[in-house]
């Protein structure tokens, strides 16, 4: 009950109204819904990857605890254009057009859900998929690759639990006991065993770089960090510009 309040105040920030869609940035784009084990119905974006492009890859992609897909629409034009992968979205339960309520057990549901989506489809390639995180979308995307490892797992702005975070936020006892092993990465990502990139920049104030180095440090090889010069949280994909795009070209070279 206690970690139930707190998600609500503290963990997940849903926005309803969907502002903007890949049409608004140029994509050609489907509008998906698909059911989780629960039976609720989730909002999805694919997006086919660009034709001038040789990639096979297809990018699941698990955004952070605000907002809802349409806030994504300019950085997916950018990945799309940089990466020519096929690229899958999807909003949580709770989030702009999805139904239910959020909860960190429904986003793991989610994000099955959205992989059975993925593996339904004839033009996806089931061992080219890419696992790419957000903030509370990198704790979803390691939690998944557990049990369904992904070609390779690209973690961006980090943290290694929500119990960490809270002992950063809120320095006294109570709340460590309140929040333990909630979105638990730290312990989960020893036991992945994929390639794994982690970008983070270096003046993130909602999440500090110490927590994506953390990370980083506990993760199997083969695995790279990148701090992003002069990035926050949100903005990691623009501020650092080229430097954050190369990371990842780079890195999807290396594990292809």
């Amino acid at each position: 009950m206690l970690w139930s309040q707190l998600e609500k105040r503290f963990v997940f920030f849903p926005v309803a109204e969907l502002l903007y869609t890949p049409r608004d940035v140029g994509l050609d784009y489907e509008d998906v819904r698909f059911q989780t084990s629960d039976g609720l119905t989730l909002q999805g974006w694919f997006i086919p990857g660009n034709s001038e492009k040789t990639s096979s890859v297809t990018w699941l992609w698990f955004h952070g605890n605000g907002g809802n897909l349409g806030h994504r629409v300019d950085e997916l034009a950018l990945a799309h254009r940089r990466t020519g992968a096929n690229i899958f979205i999807f909003d949580y339960r709770g989030y702009g057009e999805s139904e239910g309520k959020p909860s960190e057990q429904g986003t793991y549901l989610d994000s099955r859900a959205a992989l059975g989506y993925l593996a339904s489809r004839p033009d996806v390639d089931s061992d080219w998929i890419v696992y790419s995180g957000h903030s509370l979308g990198a704790a979803v995307a390691v939690e998944l690759s557990l049990s369904q490892p992904p070609m390779a797992l690209v973690l961006v702005s980090p943290f290694a639990s929500v119990r960490d975070m809270a002992k950063l936020a809120l320095p006294f006892p109570p709340v460590g006991w309140l929040v333990r092993n909630h979105y638990d990465t730290i312990s989960r990502i020893p036991q992945v065993n994929v390639p794994v990139l982690v970008l983070h920049g270096d003046l993130d104030a909602t999440v500090p770089i110490s927590q994506g180095r953390k990370l980083y440090e506990a993760a199997n090889q083969p695995k790279w960090f990148q701090a992003l010069e002069g990035a926050g949280h949100n903005d990691t994909y623009e501020a650092a510009g080229e430097q954050y795009w190369a990371a990842i070209e780079s890195f999807l070279a290396e594990v292809q």
